[in-house]
Order: structure tokens, then C-alpha cells, then sequence
């Protein structure tokens, strides 16, 4: 999947006007990603991604996974993406979708088995 129709499937699924919302969209959720799993999980996971949106997933070698419920999540990518908890859910959802699209399903069953239960809602099979 190319950086372009990854966006624009984030628009599409959150229904924004705004190419620009669904780009901050998705930089912020997938940068809370990257603090919520181990860094080589998070590369694994960028090699499947095109560069542009492989570079959010980047960055964290050595570092150790933090460990957070989704509200966490939700708070930390509300304050990335600078709007209101329920958008930034919304949006989460939405990135949460084209990415399991966009990468093999072993490799998101990867990124499942990494988070807790609260995160169900956002696995959509």
C-alpha cells in the first residue's frame, strides 16, 4: 500500500474533508504505537508500511515499551494530534483499520498480541 491511498483511507473512514486531519491522524496514532510496543516490534512493523508513514514507527532503538491502557493511548494521541479524546478515537479506530489492511496478518496479529484487552475494540475482524 503506497503513503497516499493509506491516507486516504483514513480520510474515507473518518469521513474528514481534511487530507491534512487524516495525516496528523494518522502520525500521532502510530507514534503512540511506537511508545506502546518493543522498538524492534515497531520496525518490524514499519518494514510492512510505506516510508513516509514507516518514519512514525521509527526512532525508539533501545528504548523499553511503555506499558498503557487504551484511555492512555487515546490521551497521548489527542495530545499529538491536538483535538478533542472522541475525534482522536475515532481516528485511532480509523488508522487501526488501514493498517491492518496494510500489513501482512501475521504482523498485525503481532501488534494484537502486544496489546491489552481494552484495545479489543480498535481489532475490527
Amino acid at each position: 500500500m503506497e503513503y497516499d491511498e493509506f491516507i486516504t483511507h483514513v480520510q474515507s473512514l473518518t469521513q474528514s474533508n481534511s487530507r491534512e486531519e487524516a495525516e496528523r491522524a494518522t502520525r500521532a496514532t502510530l507514534e503512540t504505537i511506537k511508545e506502546r510496543i518493543p522498538a524492534d516490534e515497531a520496525e518490524e512493523l514499519a518494514a510492512n508500511l510505506p516510508q513516509q508513514t514507516a518514519e512514525y514507527l521509527r526512532g525508539r532503538e533501545g528504548e523499553p515499551a511503555q506499558n498503557f491502557n487504551l484511555q492512555e493511548f487515546i490521551t497521548r494521541t489527542s495530545q499529538k494530534e491536538n483535538v478533542e479524546p472522541i475525534t482522536t478515537a475515532i481516528h485511532v479506530r480509523a488508522v487501526f483499520a488501514v493498517l491492518q489492511n496494510a500489513v501482512p496478518p501475521e504482523k498485525f496479529a503481532k501488534l494484537h498480541a502486544y496489546l491489552s484487552h481494552d484495545y479489543e475494540e480498535l481489532f475490527v475482524t
